[in-house]
């Protein structure tokens, strides 16, 4: 389907995606559609006690970037006015977590919203799901939904050598797929990627453990449905060579697009997952950041969290300009 055959408008959000909410949007009121209600506000009123900070909404449409039903991408932009030259916008792919297994690109919508008010056409991707649909298939479709944008940029003035990716969750560990598989700067300028499980096999590992939490169990339960098989001492030669595949380390190369890589301090995929990357990339030359921000969040809960959404905002800015 291209983007001139368009599906409709964006289904509602479905919620918070499993093993971490989604960026959320303030309450709404009748008065004030999207924004925050009570003392101190008006419909497009900023007094001193309050700061209506709704995002205006963009377009948004929904694409088939495959034939298979979860191969679906919203697309957020704001559409220049009639006959305005406007040069193209730097653009952002969003990927959703859910431990391969769930989860929803409509979970993202409010923070796509936020950074279309920042320049940027944000599109955020399905993928298909384990245990369906066997690993590589969630990296071959992270691929296709960023060939699909690139492919038909000019539909939202989009800049095609000036896209990121982020991801949350296990979006987050396709999304430094991305950054890593071949030569990841042909592909992005950069990668946000926030709790990912980099390394599925030492999820595999951690959700053994005595003092595992229910979200690492199941979690080691999801990777064993990813690559369906178990890896141990009678796994063979293609159960290894798979989950070697899924260690986005060991896809480290020289040209590899530079990463952002954030945990929080009580995170149940702990910040282990990104220092191993963040080791390998350095070593090949490509820029590589480790953040660990205090609390118990997973995921999208991190862009809850002002100062790490402004410093998102800022790696973007430096990266895509």
């Amino acid at each position: 389907m291209s983007p001139s055959e368009d599906t409709g408008t964006i289904p509602p959000s479905g919620g918070p995606e499993t093993g971490g909410t989604s960026p959320s949007a303030p309450p709404t009121s009748p008065g004030n559609p999207g924004g925050p209600s009570g003392a101190g506000t008006t419909d497009g009123v900023v007094s001193a006690k309050a700061v209506m900070v709704t995002p205006r909404l963009p377009k948004s449409k929904t694409y088939a970037y495959g034939k298979a039903a979860r191969q679906r991408i919203d697309a957020y932009w704001q559409p220049a006015a009639p006959k305005a030259k406007v040069k193209p916008r730097p653009a952002v792919l969003v990927l959703h977590g859910g431990y391969w297994l769930e989860g929803d690109k409509s979970g993202w919508k409010y923070f796509a919203r936020r950074l279309t008010r920042q320049g940027y056409v944000v599109l955020a991707a399905n993928y298909r799901l384990a245990p369906a649909a066997k690993w590589p298939a969630q990296r071959n479709d992270a691929m296709a939904a960023l060939a699909f944008m690139k492919k038909h940029a000019k539909v939202w003035n989009l800049d095609p050598a000036r896209i990121a990716v982020v991801g949350s969750s296990s979006g987050g560990m396709l999304a430094t797929q991305i950054g890593t598989y071949g030569t990841g700067t042909r592909q992005v300028r950069g990668v946000i990627a926030l709790s990912p499980p980099n390394n599925p096999y030492l999820a595999f590992q951690d959700g053994l453990k005595l003092d595992a939490t229910p979200a690492q169990r199941k979690l080691r339960r999801a990777v064993v449905d990813l690559v369906r098989c178990t890896p141990g001492d009678a796994a063979g030669a293609a159960c290894w060579k798979r989950m070697e595949d899924t260690n986005s380390a060991s896809h480290a190369t020289p040209g590899d697009a530079p990463m952002l890589l954030m945990h929080a301090s009580g995170d149940f995929v702990p910040v282990t997952q990104s220092t191993g990357l963040a080791s390998a990339l350095r070593a090949a030359g490509v820029p590589a950041t480790v953040r660990v921000v205090p609390g118990e969040m997973h995921a999208s809960d991190l862009l809850n969290d002002e100062r790490t959404y402004s410093e998102v905002l800022t790696w973007l800015r430096t990266r895509l300009r």
